[in-house]
This record gives structure tokens, sequence and C-alpha cells, in this order.
């Protein structure tokens, strides 16, 4: 028999964890479960929790305003790092476990700051519903003792939403945002230009009104995934119009519409064969 736990036990769960933990650097992304950690990490600890988000060419930079932003907002102590992942050949090859050197090289240098500020953990956003996906980059967090205080308080995707609801933060309910290699197919090799077009051209399906995206790249062929219920929107005229040119000015000679929806994930699928 599953018993289904209240919200109001797991986030006493939670915050007491991150009481014991005494001083703690949270590996800050800006999505919804890293801001909920540094949210109660901020109430529980006070100047003893230090958000941190690295800085680099994979990570848009609506999205580094954004964390800046809400850690403002609530109080939080927060320092942006530099990484250098985009420069790794490792990374750069963009291999099946890309995501593993990424966080290896942010792991590093968040160790560092918290060696240099007497912080015994770093903690992340894990929470158990990320457990089914692909996520190389939990070798690294294993190598550098990071702590999941979410997944470790029984935390699931719904039930950081729904705190984050309740204690009034605006990101409650922000789209999952994978870093921009995540756009590239297994294999193709990643340069900073080709992130900074596939940034463009996702901006300006944006700029069009449309919240959730991916701007999957092919070579010349720019394919947009969007939520099921807004492909009909995008092949609409003057929608269409203008999206394909906003994404051709950012360097693709084709435009694409997946018929198939935005799928979380959608290039792992090239993994299982």
């Amino acid at each position: 028999m599953i018993v289904l736990e209240d919200i109001e036990v797991k986030e006493r769960r939670l915050r007491g964890l991150l009481r014991s933990l005494e001083r703690v650097v949270v590996a800050f992304s800006g999505g919804v479960d890293s801001a909920l950690v540094l949210k109660i990490a901020t109430e529980e600890l006070g100047e003893n929790a230090f958000g941190v988000t690295g800085r680099s060419e994979s990570l848009a930079s609506s999205e580094l305003a954004g964390a800046s932003e809400f850690a403002r907002e609530i109080g939080a102590r927060h320092d942006v790092l530099d990484t250098d992942e985009v420069r790794d050949p490792n990374y750069a090859a963009n291999p099946a476990n890309r995501c593993y050197f990424c966080k290896k090289e942010l792991y590093g240098k968040l160790r560092a700051l918290a060696d240099e500020r007497g912080a015994a953990y770093i903690v992340d956003g894990f929470n158990l519903d990320d457990e089914g996906d692909w996520r190389p980059g939990r070798k690294a967090a294993r190598e550098y003792g990071v702590r999941s205080p979410l997944a470790e308080a029984g935390f699931r995707k719904a039930d950081v939403r729904s705190l984050a609801r309740r204690l009034g933060l605006e990101v409650w309910d922000k789209p999952a945002l994978a870093c921009l290699s995540s756009r590239f197919p297994y294999g193709t090799p990643i340069t900073l230009e080709l992130l900074e077009q596939v940034e463009a051209a996702e901006a300006a399906v944006h700029a069009a009104g449309i919240r959730v995206c991916r701007v999957r790249h092919h070579g010349e062929v720019a394919r947009i995934e969007v939520p099921a219920e807004d492909v009909a929107r995008l092949a609409e005229p003057g929608l269409r119009e203008r999206i394909a040119a906003g994404v051709k000015a950012a360097g693709y000679r084709y435009v694409a519409l997946d018929l198939g929806g935005y799928v979380p994930g959608n290039l792992n699928a090239a993994l299982d064969g």
C-alpha cells in the first residue's frame, strides 16, 4: 500500500534537513526546483546559505538574469561563477554523457567556493521524478558529495510546484529549461557560435508569444518543438511567417515544425537505438 504524505509533512522534513546541514552552497540554476531549495535554505539558514549560478555560453542569458532577479527578490545571497565546460573537448564533442563533464566543471568550482566559505555541503534541486530520466550528471554529483534535499525529503515535481506556489514564488509554474547544448543531437560538435544560433532562434519563437519551445539543431534545419496545444497555433498565417523569419535570421536555412509536439529529452530517444 502506497502512503501519500501531506505536502506539509514533506516541507517540515525539508526544512529540518537543511537546518541540519548548517551551512550550504545551493547549486541554483534558476529553475523552480533549485529556486525552492534556495528559498527554504535562506529562510532556515540565513547568511549561511549561498546560492550560486554557473554562467557559461550554454545558459541562455535570459535565464541568468532571471536567476539573479529571483535571488534578489527573496533576499538570498547569490553569486555567479564562470564555468568553462564548452571549452572542454570532452564536452564539446557532445557524447551521450556530455552532462557529466558539465556538472564536473560546475561542482568542482562549487566545491572550491564551499571550502572557501566553510560550507560542508553543496545541495541541488534534484527531486524523485528526476530519477527516471537520463542524467549522467548525477555521477559528478556523487563524486563531489552533492546532497539533494528535495529527493531526500520525498519531493516529486508536483510537490515542488505546489509548495513553491503556496510560498508565493513566481517561478512555481516556470517551464523546465535544459541547457542550450541539449538542442544538439549527440555527436554533433558544440561550438560557441552554434549555441548563440540556437539561443537566438528560440528567442524569436518566444518573442512571438510562445512560452515553451525547443529549437533542435539539425545542420541547416531548425526543428521547432512546442507543446501539442500550440502546434496548430504556430501554423497560423502571420505567426508562421514571423517565426520563420526570426529563426532564419538566427542562421538557419530551413524551419520545420515538429508535429509530434514538445517532448522533454527528445534527443535521448537516439540512445535507445
